[in-house]
């Protein structure tokens, strides 16, 4: 009778740890806090000329993962008016945002996606295909405080599906599959 309270002990308490590692490795482990040079540079894309411009931003918080291409997230100010931004760059249909690790508090996908939706906040192009497929969004409310993101674009949406790649897309890289 000890003998199995010990084997269902063990086994709960192997349970137990292994969930925990399981946890923070979901959480915490894979990401990074980037500061100095690993801070992303904030661009958007011009609507007349198409190349990035870096726009003035401050108080950045940022965080990275080398596991996925999709992981950055990041929150900054910029004393830029949104209008302005608006008449200047290329805005971003169709922008969701990603959540992020609950101790990164200053990016709350729920909230900005909610304001995406209301109109609240407007959401521009950064960096198109960033990596194959992948596009840097970066959006922006009316009292400056801007996000940003990384989110798969309809290219790399087929090529990740194995569907045919819609009209205009870039050449895949050699070996991607």
């Amino acid at each position: 009778m000890r003998s199995a309270r010990l084997a269902v002990l063990a086994i709960v308490l192997t349970a137990l740890v292994a969930g925990a590692g399981l946890y923070y490795s979901l959480v915490y482990a894979y990401y990074d806090v980037l500061a100095g040079d690993d801070l992303p540079e904030i661009s958007l894309i011009s609507a007349t000329t198409g190349e990035a411009e870096g726009i003035a931003v401050s108080e950045v918080q940022a965080i990275d993962s080398d596991s996925s291409p999709i992981r950055l997230r990041a929150c900054f100010e910029t004393p830029t008016p949104l209008d302005e931004l608006a008449a200047t760059y290329e805005v971003y249909e169709n922008a969701v945002p990603l959540n992020a690790p609950g101790w990164f508090s200053c990016f709350d996908a729920k909230q900005l996606g909610a304001e995406l939706e209301d109109g609240d906040a407007v959401a521009f192009l950064g960096t198109p295909n960033i990596n194959y497929g992948i596009d840097r969004i970066v959006a922006i409310t009316p009292a400056g405080n801007g996000y940003v993101w990384n989110q798969i674009n309809a290219c790399g949406d087929a090529k990740f599906n194995g569907d045919p790649l819609p009209e205009g897309c870039p050449t895949p890289p050699e070996g991607m599959n």
